[in-house]
């Protein structure tokens, strides 16, 4: 079985114009696993692990999630209804998916503003079950 160092790797190598990948724990808020092919500010890869938790263990965003459960008449259980987060910055793309397997983990990847957004959604989605896999 790959690593997980390997998996990111593997991964990064597959979505298309990609240039990082991370995998974090957003209840502990640790970087399990970094790739890079570009060189990215170490103060930004720092901050990453906690960027991650605040977008999907954010106190607004649990609120949010709290509330649609209540709406729907559902059990305030842990499932969470934000598995995906798309944030476009000027020059990127920054793909944020949380796992099925593991929800409190969430894989990061990073590709150029150009590459075909839904041809890197695809291709990372395939890549997690493997990523998962490994952990």
């Amino acid at each position: 079985m790959a690593s997980l160092d390997e998996q990111i790797s593997a991964s990064v190598t597959s979505i298309p114009e990609c240039l990082a990948g991370g995998y974090i724990d957003i209840s502990s808020g640790m970087l399990l696993s970094v790739k890079t092919v570009d060189s990215h500010p170490s103060e930004v890869i720092d901050m990453l692990a906690a960027a991650t938790g605040d977008l999907f263990a954010g106190k607004n965003v649990v609120a949010i999630e709290n509330m649609f459960k209540k709406a729907r008449g559902l059990p305030a259980d842990d499932h969470h209804y934000f598995q995906e987060i798309i944030v476009n910055s000027d020059n990127l793309i920054h793909v944020f998916m949380r796992g099925k397997l593991y929800p409190d983990y969430v894989a990061c990847f990073v590709c150029r503003r150009t590459a075909n957004l839904g041809m890197a959604l695809t291709k990372a989605r395939a890549a997690m079950p493997m990523i998962e896999a490994a952990v």
